[in-house]
């Protein structure tokens, strides 16, 4: 692999990162425009600092998992990580200008499935990652859906007794502090995805050796890139996060933000590779359910679902094509 296509190919991961914080941007920021607690301006810059943040709270555990952890790493070359963020830009951008809320993360782990299946077959494939990762698709929402009902629950009952605009100004300041742990969570864990890809290329270029720890400045330059995305914002999907699936007051966006927060810490330090889409739908949803079965948008929600089943097959099937195109003719 010559210097100029290893640099290329970091350029294009870091391309990746920007539009993960730029499509995922709508999650961290999406209940805290919704119910007005800060304009949008103000929401992404708050979301973006706390996505670099996050680099200096996390141990680098999801980035083990990807880098090391999805497809076997002896065949892992310029064409394997070219096909793999070919095919999850392409989906990430399908899903924004159609304003779907769907998963940077996997994508990039279809991406990842797609061209190793493309050039060597289903041994290439690592069953304990993927099988983790895939099982956190249904984990990570309704463990989200879990923390934000029976958060919602627990703050209803404390304040029954408390005038609906006291609680509304209280918990307008409270969703400051939510809104900054779940940008924290998401720039944990989105962020380490793409410093894992960096990592696995730079090895499979003969730059580090498979034994050496990721650089401080593959690091570093994975968390600004997602943290500049996000201050970019993706606006498509913030209507689509905050108000169709139910509508939010400040002490129900307080309890998803909050409630996806517990998810992603719990996740990241485990390791695994999830979803911010996922979490934070499943707590929006679980948040509405608890208000009433009805407040939720059922059709909206079924949607959005439907996004997720599609994102790693969809992602692996344009990652092989892009791995094939790339042999023959780059």
């Amino acid at each position: 692999m010559s210097f100029e296509v290893l640099v290329f190919l970091i350029v294009v991961a870091l391309a990746f990162d920007f539009m993960n914080g730029f499509h995922d941007a709508a999650n961290s920021i999406a209940t805290v425009v919704s119910t007005r607690v800060l304009k949008p301006h103000q929401a992404v810059l708050l979301a973006a600092m706390f996505n670099f943040v996050a680099l200096f709270v996390f141990q680098l555990k999801v980035a083990t998992t990807v880098g090391k952890g999805i497809i076997d790493f002896s065949i892992v070359d310029h064409y394997v990580v070219f096909g793999a963020l070919t095919g999850a830009i392409a989906w990430n951008l399908i899903t924004w200008y159609y304003g779907i809320p769907s998963s940077s993360s996997h994508a990039l782990i279809g991406g990842l499935v797609g061209a190793a299946l493309a050039k060597a077959g289903a041994w290439a494939l690592v069953p304990s990652g993927i099988l983790k990762t895939v099982a956190f698709i249904f984990i990570s929402p309704l463990v989200g859906f879990v923390f934000g009902s029976v958060l919602m629950l627990i703050v209803s009952r404390l304040f029954m007794r408390t005038t609906p605009r006291r609680v509304d100004r209280w918990f307008r300041r409270f969703q400051l502090v939510s809104a900054s742990l779940y940008s924290l969570g998401h720039g944990g864990n989105d962020a380490q995805k793409t410093a894992g890809i960096i990592w696995m290329l730079l090895i499979a270029a003969g730059s580090l050796g498979a034994s050496e720890p990721i650089p401080l400045w593959v690091v570093s330059a994975c968390y600004i890139t997602i943290a500049l995305g996000t201050a970019f914002g993706g606006w498509r999907i913030v209507k689509t996060m905050g108000q169709r699936i139910t509508k939010l007051k400040p002490v129900g966006g307080f309890c998803a933000e909050t409630g996806g927060a517990m998810m992603l810490f719990l996740a990241t330090g485990l390791g695994i590779p999830v979803s911010t889409t996922h979490t934070i739908t499943g707590a929006i949803v679980g948040v509405g359910s608890a208000r009433k079965f009805s407040a939720v948008r059922w059709g909206v929600a079924g949607a959005i679902v439907w996004a997720w089943v599609l994102t790693i097959p969809c992602s692996a099937f344009i990652a092989g094509v892009a791995w094939w195109i790339a042999q023959r003719y780059l």
